[in-house]
């Protein structure tokens, strides 16, 4: 391969790297044509990118982009096909899924939530990971509950209240 058409490859993925806040490493070689399309299909129904790419590769597209991933360079290894997603814990439910009765794809890595994940141990950390949004709906929800409370409160004390004031007046 030419030099120029590494650079390009390189420039490719820094490009995917700045697009995507997260991604996952796995290990998807020896898929067969069906298994792989399949995974393909599920990957962009998911809104998932998926790249095969050559490991040294890989591994100059993370020296040049700002961070640390020297953790993930040992994972760097074999056939290795890299998921790009805005939604940290998609591609991990994903490898689970599709992984059922199957060896493949499987978990090398992850930078997931500013955090690197090195090993297959870890798919059920990642898979449990809530995103972004689903964590603001639990803030939002534990910010509302209280208010309902005190709102509630509020129409059941001006019910008695009213109560109270209308037997008084009716007393008089």
């Amino acid at each position: 391969m030419r030099k120029e058409d590494k650079s390009t490859l390189v420039n490719e993925l820094l490009s995917n790297l700045n697009e995507y806040s997260h991604f996952y490493v796995t290990e998807a070689g020896g898929l067969n044509a069906e298994n792989s399309s399949k995974l393909r299909r599920e990957c962009f129904s998911k809104e998932v990118k998926m790249v095969m790419v050559k490991n040294t590769i890989f591994k100059k597209a993370l020296e040049q982009h700002e961070g640390e991933y020297e953790e993930l360079y040992e994972t760097l290894k074999g056939t290795t096909a890299i998921m790009f997603s805005n939604t940290g814990n998609v591609p991990a439910k994903l490898i689970k899924e599709f992984s059922k009765g199957k060896e493949k794809p499987s978990l090398k890595g992850a930078y997931v939530e500013e955090s690197l994940y090195v090993g297959a141990d870890q798919l059920e950390a990642l898979c449990n990971i809530k995103s972004k949004d689903e964590l603001l709906g639990d803030v939002i929800g534990l910010l509302q509950s209280p208010m309902k409370n005190v709102v509630s409160a509020l129409q059941s004390g001006g019910s008695t209240i009213h109560g109270l004031l209308q037997t008084l007046a009716e007393k008089e």
